[in-house]
């Protein structure tokens, strides 16, 4: 697997080796020793499907307790962004963004203490993600994907988004709880 560092401290780009033939393709997306190799030695605990529609965005969410993602796209692509929340990181309050979709098979590894969302930018696609804690909906937490301290630069962004009722009442960066 390469591994690929961003300009956030310990969120990655991860890049399967992937086996194509006539019949199609094998990858593993999921390896325990290939990961800690990586240096991603969490638990994951429990694996999300999402389907959403184009123009969809979902998030930034993150948890009280803090909770690690690693992202891949099954199905179409997204504009998948991390968000540093950690207070003692050098890249605090700074945003990443990357393409995750079908084609390039990669996986995007979103650490404890930051926040993470995406946009749907094909007709459809099927995110799935392991997370390294229980889902817990009071220790959810959702920052303004649209909030102007961070700026996020939502990829190809004509129209306005189509966001849950709860996404919509995201409260700005400034009144997020940050991690140590």
């Amino acid at each position: 697997m390469k591994v690929i560092e961003t300009a956030l401290p310990g969120v990655l780009i991860l890049e399967p080796k992937v086996f194509s033939d006539s019949r199609g393709f094998f990858l593993e997306s999921f390896n325990e020793r290939t990961m800690a190799e990586a240096g991603i030695r969490e638990r994951f605990v429990q694996d999300n499907h999402s389907f959403s529609a184009r123009n969809v965005l979902r998030g930034l969410h993150y948890q009280l307790r803090p909770q690690g993602k690693l992202v891949r796209v099954a199905v179409g692509e997204i504009f998948d962004v991390s968000v540093d929340l950690r207070r003692s990181s050098p890249t605090f309050g700074r945003w990443y963004g990357t393409n995750l979709s079908e084609a390039n098979k990669q996986m995007l590894w979103v650490p404890p203490g930051c926040a993470h969302g995406f946009r749907v930018l094909s007709e459809s696609a099927h995110v799935l993600y392991k997370v390294t804690d229980f889902y817990d909906p009071e220790a959810e937490r959702t920052i303004a994907w649209n909030d102007p301290t961070l700026k996020i630069e939502w990829q190809q962004l004509t129209t306005p988004p189509t966001v849950s009722v709860k996404d919509s009442l995201g409260v700005p960066f400034q009144e997020a709880e940050a991690f140590a």
